[in-house]
């Protein structure tokens, strides 16, 4: 026995309790023992290069060419995205791809280079193949991006598994973004980054890393392009990344460079090439539109911990309601359920739980139930019983069912990577249905099983289904949220078909957009934390899930009233605004923090048609809603170090207020005029600006030429104008509801996310004094189709 890890066995009995304790001291010797006699030993291994350019073969997009000790596939495709495979590597299957690999573009030829090497061209881009393996991506007019050096394998000796490692060089002044919902900030700085999807196991904060849903897609923005990396391979693995250096004209610059380290699986790749907005809109395509949140989903939502009352949860809506607080939906926490077992009800807690659920209907209030993926194992409890004769649940290497620690004790978890499992599971949320819940939130679902030390998680050994090809937790465990999503996807779509599935999720990986948004876990209470919350948003949009939030206020602590008020403002322009109980309600910091944040929910609700046409706009377009302030202006290299303020869609920059004590902050503002939504004033861009920022609000300032859609005073939408720059025109889009125009359901619309909108394109011009606002028709300019309200004349 490892001394430190008595140490820690005697550490979890006197910290959980007895009974938990050694539950969870039990859990780790047995995972030990499960992954001891369920993996292969990997012994000697042998290294492996691609070797010197063999033979090549054409074939519609591209073709293969061959090696002495490798092949690689290369193909282009019609929309412009670039596929690499090695060792016959395809596509498919994925769990990232929303269908089939996407057809090639048939113009685009393998043919040969100089010095022996191979090339595709093609309209967007153009990929070399050197004579040893090296593939370079450049743009159409030769300038070159991205370059990576041939592979690496190390190939056990008795055969399995190969791991390996990929180098790539970038440009000197590119930098990194991406890799999922990471703390440390927007901007990827030089280090090492892993790819497995982790429980903290306490509030996170900067220094964590890995978290709760990482992806490996990097986005590299460039002075020549941008361009979106994605390495299809759920495997645990780590990206190190080195930021490049420019030489101050010496001409002795220092490239960029990433080296992805993969413990198993296919080398395959997907690169796509552009602006920002295209090249996201390319990932879109590929990997599935965002699932649609229902409008109430973007209003205020406010979550409950501990497990709490029926009478507990009137009061807190009765408490927003009289201090003028609008209340879009409340959250229970997973103290709802009865002994914390799945879709179950603790009736003494909640008696009349129907009943309290239509009465906040009528209200526009909404319910959203927790979730986990652990289920107690226990005789007679319906979901495990029902689990069990479906042989839902995942099992070892010997064939019997693993057994972890979860919040209802010893706990077995369902195998999503099976069909089967998935339609069983989808069809347990009719019962919270039926009790009038309206989403649900998916929490613990990393996997998560409770050790006394080692990896909180399923034995690495433990196998599952993967579509019937067979595998083990080492690929299974990054995709396991996803599948979980997309069984609570798909059976709530059945169960309720009249209704958009609303669903977030604490994990997922690559192409988690199609069923759910990603809430970003437990983020500390404090400064450090209100920022890493800004960062996991902006990180998650940056990877094709534009829905995303955190808990406002933090969760291991009481924020302080300006952190709070600071945090809620934040929260009122983050997609996902979801206020907790455990960091204490507005009116507990004060009549001044009331207040204050009486007006972000006030505003927020008045900008809820602008976050629906954001959605709509996520949906067809891949664009997120909270967007870096680079997104329309990558070669500005000034934004592309900013980190404190973001775009919220096209419009509007929001600089949240991050430091303690500040009244007035600086901000870098993009190309262009931009007026202080207040206070009207003018700036011009692009520019370092003071802008006021007195503890009543958080500066957002609006591009000129803009055309917002807003709640009027009386309820029905309009169109707020801010008046172009003279010698300039603006515009926007629009997403009207067709269905309730005057905002009906407590002011937050009632779109159902089945039905496609028409987007409606706005032009403004100035004409002498005047603004001229025109709506573009089938042949040519008509007017708005709603009231219009002129603003930014005075500037």
């Amino acid at each position: 026995m490892d001394g430190r890890d008595l140490v820690r066995s005697m550490k979890a009995v006197g910290s959980a309790g007895a009974g938990r304790g050694l539950l969870t001291v039990r859990a780790a010797w047995r995972r030990r023992r499960t992954d001891a006699l369920g993996l292969p030993p990997r012994g000697a291994e042998r290294a492996r290069v691609p070797g010197l350019v063999v033979s090549a073969e054409s074939a519609p997009g591209g073709g293969v060419v061959r090696f002495a000790r490798a092949e690689l596939r290369i193909t282009v495709t019609a929309g412009g995205a670039v596929f690499w495979g090695w060792d016959g590597a395809a596509p498919g299957p994925s769990y990232a791809l929303a269908d089939t690999a996407p057809e090639p573009d048939p113009r685009a030829v393998l043919e040969p280079d100089k010095d022996g090497a191979w090339r595709v061209v093609s309209e967007r881009v153009t990929v070399v193949v050197s004579r040893r393996g090296a593939v370079e991506v450049r743009t159409p007019g030769g300038v070159g991006l991205r370059r990576d050096l041939p592979p690496r394998w190390w190939e056990p000796a008795g055969g399995g598994r190969a791991r390996w490692m990929q180098r790539s060089e970038v440009a000197a002044d590119a930098r990194f973004f991406g890799l999922g919902g990471r703390a440390s900030g927007l901007r990827l700085r030089s280090g090492t980054y892993r790819l497995w999807n982790t429980d903290p196991g306490r509030a996170l904060g900067p220094g964590d890393d890995p978290l709760h849903l990482t992806v490996p897609v990097q986005l590299v923005v460039a002075d020549a392009a941008t361009h979106l990396v994605f390495h299809d391979n759920s495997w645990d693995g780590s990206v190190t990344l080195r930021e490049g250096a420019e030489g101050a004209g010496s001409g002795h610059d220092r490239a960029g460079a990433s080296e992805l380290r993969m413990e198993g699986g296919p080398l395959r790749c997907w690169v796509m090439v552009g602006t920002p907005a295209r090249v996201l809109q390319n990932w879109a395509s590929l990997t599935g539109a965002a699932a649609l949140p229902p409008a109430w989903a973007l209003g205020h939502q406010h979550a409950r911990s501990g497990r709490g009352t029926e009478q507990e949860i009137r009061q807190a809506v009765g408490g927003h309601h009289e201090r003028g607080l609008p209340l879009d939906a409340v959250h229970l926490g997973i103290g709802h359920l009865e002994a914390h077992r799945m879709f179950s009800v603790d009736r003494d807690r909640y008696p009349k739980l129907p009943v309290l659920a239509e009465e906040l209907r009528r209200d526009g209030i909404r319910l959203v139930s927790a979730v986990e993926p652990a289920v107690g194992a226990v005789p007679g409890d319906a979901v495990y019983e029902g689990g069990s004769a479906e042989d839902a649940f995942v099992r070892d290497a010997a064939g019997e069912v693993v057994r972890g620690v979860g919040r209802p004790g010893e706990v077995v978890h369902p195998d999503f990577t099976r069909a089967r499992t998935r339609r069983w599971w989808g069809g347990l949320y009719g019962e919270p249905l039926a009790q009038g819940f309206a989403g649900f939130w998916h929490d613990m679902n990393e996997p998560v099983s409770l050790v006394a030390f080692g990896e909180a998680t399923l034995p690495r050994s433990a196998r599952h289904d993967l579509e019937g090809r067979g595998g083990d937790h080492r690929e299974a465990h990054n995709v396991y949220a996803l599948a979980m999503a997309r069984a609570a996807h798909e059976g709530l779509a059945e169960l309720a078909p009249g209704e958009p599935p609303f669903l977030f999720s604490r994990s997922g990986w690559a192409g988690m957009q199609r069923y759910a948004g990603a809430w970003a876990g437990e983020v500390a209470t404090g400064w450090p934390g209100l920022r890493a919350s800004l960062s996991l948003v902006l990180g998650l949009g940056l990877c094709g899930v534009p829905y995303s939030g955190s808990d406002v206020g933090g969760s291991d602590g009481a924020p302080s009233p300006e952190l709070y008020l600071r945090w809620f403002q934040l929260g009122a322009y983050l997609p996902l605004f979801r206020t907790h109980a455990g960091a204490g309600e507005p009116w507990a910091f004060g009549d001044e923090v009331l207040e204050h944040a009486r007006v972000a929910l006030v505003e927020r609700r008045r900008l809820l048609p602008y976050f629906m046409t954001l959605a709509h706009l996520a949906r067809r377009t891949g664009a997120p809603y909270v967007r870096p302030l680079w997104w329309g202006a990558p070669e500005d290299r000034a934004l592309r170090d900013r980190e404190d303020a973001f775009l919220l869609g096209d419009c509007l920059l929001v600089a949240p207020v991050l430091e303690p004590g500040t009244v007035r902050r600086a901000v870098r503002l993009p190309r262009g005029r931009w007026y202080d939504v207040v206070t009207e004033e003018a700036y011009e861009g692009p520019a370092q600006v003071l802008v006021e920022a007195p503890l009543s609000r958080i500066p957002v300032l609006v591009r000129a030429g803009a055309v917002l859609p807003v709640r009027g005073e009386d309820g029905s939408v309009e169109l707020e104008v801010w008046a172009p720059a003279r010698g300039r025109t603006g515009g926007g889009l629009v997403v009207v509801d067709p269905k309730d125009p005057d905002g009906a359901d407590g002011g937050a619309g009632d779109v159902t996310g089945w039905d496609e909108p028409e987007i409606e394109r706005y032009v403004t011009r100035r004409r002498g004094g005047r603004v001229v606002v025109e709506r573009d028709g089938d042949d040519s300019p008509v007017e708005p189709s709603l009231p219009v309200r002129i603003r930014g004349l005075g500037a």
